[in-house]
């Protein structure tokens, strides 16, 4: 059945039912799941990790493993079940009418074989095509994902792109045998914002040109914003509420979502005057799901014996766009009541200078071969002469793209390498030339740092109290064993875990629970520093705010200065004092939060606000996307760093920013930017981010 056969929906979900069988007990992963996709519409899935978003799409796939089993309801599509459907139809169906592009993109690619072959492949195995059609038209698809030069892609093989033209090679795979249903899953966590938002824009407009629906599954509101007409909201198994996207963004009608929303750091949240709401409580196991709403136990308006009985269907919300929700009481409640605020602080005035660095450069030597020490060696520049102060008390927000070398400043501090040149001074003594091993105790305890991922972070052998006892002897704190245990139950009280967990193995913790063991281990030592190292980027939304908003206490309460490395500028908004931008080793970008956020924006920090996804309808946003990937930092551009990708170069006379390094300029109020822009440039920038007028 070719795509002109067919007008009714491409996709219908209706009433599906998916359980999961282990030898204990029947799971329910999905239940009373029901959604309809129109031909060229996108439809967004949105929800916490474990709330049923992957099993849905892998059962329209039909590929739900040996234990996964539909026991209820029906998938069809173009009118046909898949599950009736014999497995010779379901092949002949997918990749070539269904295609899926996953979360990770090296696990669609074969990494013993070229680009080239693997995409041929598709036509030639579902269209029967000869080589040379197979060839012409992968050129064609590679042209179209916006890959520079695209007969070089086609004879490298995967390990030779990076992560944004990994996952554009799959996207191209996809959309090869043009099919009519395209499943993303995820299809941009892994991505540096900026190639986020160009995949996404390519996404968008390959949709727009082939007609392709889309079913786009995301915890990212801000991303689901941006791509789909419609959207449903998960939570535990179940569709909570659905709807085009103004009327579940701007008139919603179940409490989860709106949790949801009041947890995420939009423009206009404030640490300190109009800080996060958290959901209360922790997300339900598939088998101890409350009896009757799902979100009851969690929920503002929850109302003993009605709430708490039977089962909950879908109701219709009268006067929009196939709007429904799983709420009982959703006419009753004031939708537009004033949000109750957080508990308020008082900003904090930074303290004294802890940490300074003066000019600080780091190089890696490489051999230009590796693999066989070739003679010629080649310099990595991670770091360029890095220059800044932090303050008691004070969060500093680092920013930038993968391989801009925020990771490396951080392993230099903790002394994991040491500096190529320059110092860094920790209450005036310098550290850069002194490796870990050799520091003395206090400095160790003194900078600690929170990693991304807390699964990685934690001996999965040892419980959660000895682990935080471990780095109390490590700190030389305590007397004896009696004291240390009374201060790691004080660790667990302070990063709000009941202190039962002490005896929990890391695998009975989920994910934001991990993250804090692993904050309540950096503060075990009475740290002075704290390297954050996209210390939420791995959590849930709703933990997000949780995990961050617990820093924060921590950080009021032990004065501690908190270095911020991040790529999500929407928390960095929320909760720097101030935030520096780098790219490619430099600094290009210092001041405070305000001033970066504001213009004059340098050429770059310009194009990553754009590119920030932001889950709020009022919002207008200028649009910039970033031709081109990021230079290596064995190769980089002469001249300034960003000059092959900036669209102001051409402001800047005589060549200068392909020739000269820019100087550091001090704007008002302390601000710097690295660029050779004019000041009348510079003042005649416009916002990026604007709130559009009612």
């Amino acid at each position: 059945m070719k795509k002109t056969d067919y007008d009714g929906p491409i996709l219908e979900i209706d009433s599906l039912s998916i359980s999961f069988f282990t030898r204990l007990r029947e799971i329910p992963a999905v239940m009373d799941f029901s959604c309809t996709v129109q031909p060229g519409e996108a439809m967004g899935l949105v929800g916490e990790s474990g709330c049923g978003k992957s099993t849905v799409a892998l059962g329209v796939m039909q590929d739900l493993g040996v234990n996964g089993r539909i026991v209820g309801g029906s998938i069809k599509f173009k009118g046909q079940d898949l599950g009736k459907m014999s497995l010779e139809q379901l092949r002949d169906i997918r990749g070539s009418e269904i295609a899926m592009i996953y979360q990770e993109p090296m696990a669609s690619l074969n990494p013993a074989m070229k680009i080239g072959k693997q995409l041929m492949e598709v036509p030639m195995i579902h269209d029967g095509v000869d080589e040379k059609e197979a060839y012409k038209r992968a050129l064609e698809v590679v042209t179209d994902v916006k890959l520079p030069d695209p007969k070089r892609m086609l004879d490298s093989y995967p390990h030779q792109l990076s992560g944004g033209q990994q996952q554009r090679i799959v996207i191209a795979m996809a959309l090869m045998a043009n099919p009519s249903l395209l499943i993303l899953d995820e299809p941009t966590t892994a991505l540096d914002v900026t190639v986020e938002a160009a995949v996404v824009e390519l996404v968008k407009d390959l949709g727009k040109k082939y007609g392709t629906s889309m079913l786009f599954i995301s915890h990212n509101l801000g991303l689901v914003l941006e791509t789909c007409d419609r959207l449903c909201v998960m939570y535990s198994g179940e569709a909570v509420e659905t709807g085009s996207i103004e009327d579940v963004f701007d008139e919603m009608q179940h409490p989860y979502t709106q949790a949801l929303f009041r947890s995420i750091p939009l423009p206009g949240a404030d640490k300190n005057s109009r800080p996060l709401v958290a959901i209360p409580g922790n997300f339900p196991l598939p088998h101890e799901r409350p009896q009757g709403c799902n979100f009851g136990p969690r929920c503002d308006y929850f109302e003993e014996g009605r709430c708490n009985v039977g089962g909950i269907k879908m109701h219709t919300v009268k006067g929009n766009d196939r709007h429904a929700t799983r709420c009982l009481k959703f006419e009753e409640i004031d939708w537009n009541a004033p949000i109750q605020l957080g508990d308020t602080t008082k900003k904090t005035e930074p303290g004294d200078v802890v940490l300074r660095m003066e000019d600080l450069k780091k190089y890696y030597e490489v051999s230009a071969n590796a693999l066989f020490g070739g003679a010629n060696r080649k310099v990595v520049k991670a770091n360029e002469t890095l220059s800044f102060e932090a303050r008691e008390s004070e969060t500093l927000a680092i920013v930038g793209e993968s391989g801009c070398g925020k990771s490396t400043f951080a392993k230099v501090l903790m002394g994991l390498e040491t500096a190529t040149e320059g110092r860094i001074l920790l209450d005036n003594r310098e550290i850069q030339d002194t490796p870990i091993e050799q520091r003395d105790t206090k400095t160790v305890s003194s900078v600690q740092m929170v990693f991304q991922n807390p699964f990685d972070t934690l001996n999965p052998s040892m419980t959660v109290g000895r682990q935080i006892i471990r780095a109390l002897e490590i700190f030389k704190i305590g007397k004896n064993e009696a004291e240390r245990r009374t201060r790691m139950l004080e660790l667990l009280d302070l990063v709000k875990l009941p202190r039962e967990f002490a005896d929990r193995m890391p695998r009975q913790l989920s994910g934001g629970q991990k993250q804090r063991v692993g904050i309540a281990r950096a503060f075990a030592g009475g740290a002075r520093i704290v390297v954050a190292d996209e210390p939420v980027s791995a959590l849930d939304v709703s933990v997000q705010a949780a995990v961050t908003d617990l820093l924060m206490e921590i950080q009021r309460n032990e004065k501690t200065t908190l270095l911020f490395i991040s790529h999500d500028l929407s928390i960095v908004r929320y909760l720097s004092d101030r935030v520096m931008v780098m790219y490619l080793g430099h600094v290009v970008e210092m001041g405070t939060t305000d001033q970066v956020f504001s213009p004059p924006y340098h050429p770059y920090t310009e194009a990553l606000l754009s590119a920030v996804p932001i889950a709020d309808t009022s919002i207008k946003k200028t649009h910039i996307v970033l031709e081109g990937d990021i230079p290596s930092a064995m190769n980089p551009p002469p001249g300034c760093p960003f000059q092959t990708r900036c669209r102001w170069k051409s402001k800047v006379p005589g060549g200068l920013c392909e020739k000269e390094v820019p100087p550091v300029r001090t704007l008002e109020g302390g601000h710097q930017v690295k660029c050779h822009l004019s000041d009348a440039d510079l003042d005649s920038m416009e916002p990026v981010i604007k709130i559009a007028a009612e």
